[in-house]
């Protein structure tokens, strides 16, 4: 790989043709490493902006924070906590939230690139953020949640904002999360301020539409491509990875417009039925159970076996790197429109083209979950509200638009379509860094 760098901005160790910065180990990167091969892979489309392709590969800020709290034996324990703003060149740093023991500065640092790109795939005015907090929230309370939330805002308070970092949901926040970081941060400022978080309840300035708006977004861009490639809806055979917010919500309407969802893979096993699954049906098995395996008219499947089902459509909507060069050669589907953050690992990606495989990326893919944040936030500042069918059809034009002209790129510059993507969400980010210049 090759890449046009500042020849002032390159010291420092380096894996690859990446500067590495000291906090990150140069051998063992993390998800980070991922995001930097695709900037290398579009830096030679960037023409002249490519002199500030270096600006990418840089969070703008990175705060790590220590989250004490008291627990409920009244013993104090400490949490590890992240916020990192990596581009603001477009507007401020929008991304969620996440809650998980295996939560890295690697992984975070990843998420709010992508983020960047996310936003600036679908131009929305934000530029990218991410944070979150190593714990596995499954150990603990309630209460003890509401107090590291609140400590954890208070702690982050300082850069976040609704004109400078809007946070929102993701794996293991919800809105009750956002509503706890809603009034903290409001009792720090003293004022009401509604739109320094989005994915609040609807009682607290949310919006209507939100819950399903990321697995509407992977269902309005998988339909358009199922239409480029030729792919009839009815009947299409439908394998979800993730059955949380996101994957629920793509198999539900998915299975509404007529498709068949023929395996469901989560934390807690994989079931399959060529006859189809009722998506509904699956989900109150899992609340009434805890698990999704068991539900009446499906088989239990090895874990690994999720990879061998024979289907049209595959969703990855659960962590990032799940498809690999190990299992990206088993895969039947001749579309995988992902769900989730970081998927698929740039060696498999390229197996997959090689094989014919469409891949609709993260970055546009679920997209629609920020769009309708988005949404939310311009209702918080004119305090005006929007009806559930307004939003999903301004969600359903703006990830539609999005996809054709990316779909266009595509077609002109004979690439993937994660590589269109990144063609014009890095020219957006790069223009407005041009423009803007540097300060001093």
């Amino acid at each position: 790989m090759t890449t046009t760098q500042d020849p002032a901005n390159t010291a420092g160790p380096k894996t690859g043709a990446h500067a590495i910065p000291s906090y990150l180990d140069p051998n063992n990167i993390g998800p980070y490493e991922i995001y930097l091969e695709q900037v290398e892979r579009v830096t030679p489309y960037l023409g002249k902006l490519a002199y500030w392709a270096e600006t990418l590969k840089r969070p703008k800020r990175i705060l790590v924070v220590d989250v004490p709290i008291h627990l409920d034996d009244g013993t104090v324990a400490h949490f590890e906590g992240y916020r990192v703003q990596h581009n603001t060149s477009r507007g401020p740093a929008k991304g969620g939230i996440r809650y998980h023991q295996d939560v890295t500065l690697s992984e975070v640092m990843a998420l709010s690139a992508w983020m960047t790109v996310k936003n600036a795939a679908v131009n929305l005015p934000y530029g990218g953020g991410k944070g979150g907090i190593r714990i596995d929230p499954r150990k603990y309370s309630t209460g003890e949640l509401e107090r590291l939330t609140r400590r954890y805002t208070t702690e982050i308070g300082l850069i976040i904002g609704p004109d400078k970092d809007i946070p929102a949901p993701d794996v293991n926040t919800n809105p009750q999360t956002m509503a706890w970081m809603m009034d903290t941060y409001s009792m720090n400022v003293g004022r009401t301020a509604t739109g320094v978080v989005t994915g609040k309840p609807v009682a607290l300035g949310g919006s209507l539409g939100r819950g399903d708006a990321t697995g509407r977004g992977v269902f309005v861009t998988g339909a358009e491509a199922m239409k480029k490639l030729g792919m009839p809806m009815q009947g299409a055979r439908i394998a979800v990875q993730g059955f949380g917010n996101v994957g629920e919500a793509a198999a539900r309407i998915f299975h509404e417009h007529g498709a068949r969802v023929v395996a469901i893979q989560d934390v807690t096993g994989t079931i399959a039925s060529a006859a189809g699954i009722d998506p509904a049906a699956a989900l109150e098995h899992l609340r009434r159970t805890g698990k999704i395996v068991g539900l009446p008219g499906t088989e239990e499947l090895k874990r690994d076996e999720f990879w061998d089902v024979a289907c049209d459509v595959l969703i990855p909507a659960a962590l990032e790197k799940q498809i690999t060069l190990e299992n990206a050669g088993r895969i039947q589907a001749r579309l995988i429109v992902e769900g989730a953050n970081g998927p698929t690992v740039p060696a498999a990606d390229d197996l997959l083209a090689e094989r014919g495989v469409t891949v609709v990326p993260d970055v546009l893919a679920n997209a629609g979950g920020v769009t309708v944040s988005y949404f939310e936030w311009v209702q918080d500042f004119s305090s005006f509200f929007w009806t559930e069918d307004e939003i999903n059809k301004r969600l359903d034009r703006i990830m539609s638009e999005a996809f054709l002209s990316l779909w266009d790129v595509k077609e002109r510059h004979g690439v993937t379509l994660r590589t269109a993507v990144y063609i014009v969400a890095c020219t957006r980010v790069l223009e407005a860094r041009a423009l803007r210049g540097l300060y001093p």
